[in-house]
């Protein structure tokens, strides 16, 4: 009997498109004889820990709906280490082996929690780097005069002179 997967792809905004994810753990899906059981996706961040898809998710495993948790990347997850070890935690409680099919690591063994908690460091590092970034570039922005706009004014005013 093939194991059922679960597949998870998210991605930060309305503007992106999980597709690339979502293609490419299918195909592992088949590579490997996993039988998908849904696909699961998120438009927002990873920081979030309460995400409508993975919230249903996280029900489905409650139920024992799946076998294995596939993803594309670590921080396409979870972009906070507490966060992260939670679900794996939770997941390994449910006997549900986690994949992320770029990183290639198994969580069955120490060696492999050992990277997941590496990696699930690195993802929550980088995403405060990145808000870090972000208010500082706010900050040197006003200091000069400028102001940030909403996207919505700047495209409704284009066409405005």
């Amino acid at each position: 009997m093939k194991r059922k997967a679960a597949i998870y792809c998210r991605v930060s905004t309305e503007d992106q498109n999980p597709e690339h994810q979502a293609k490419a753990i299918k195909s592992f899906t088949l590579q490997q004889n996993y039988k998908v059981f849904k696909v699961y996706t998120d438009k927002i961040s990873g920081t979030k820990s309460t995400r409508p898809a993975l919230n249903d998710l996280m029900e489905a495993a409650r139920s024992k709906s799946f076998d294995v948790l596939i993803v594309w990347k670590l921080d396409r997850l979870g972009r906070s280490l507490q966060h992260l070890l939670n679900v794996l935690r939770e997941l390994k409680k449910l006997d549900i082996d986690f994949i992320s099919i770029t990183e290639a690591f198994d969580t069955t063994t120490a060696q492999g929690r050992l990277f997941f908690q590496i990696a699930g460091a690195f993802a929550e590092f980088e995403s405060a780097l990145i808000s870090e970034r972000t208010k500082l570039a706010l900050k040197n922005n006003r200091r000069v005069g400028k102001r940030g706009k909403d996207k919505k004014k700047r495209k409704s005013r284009k066409g405005i002179k």
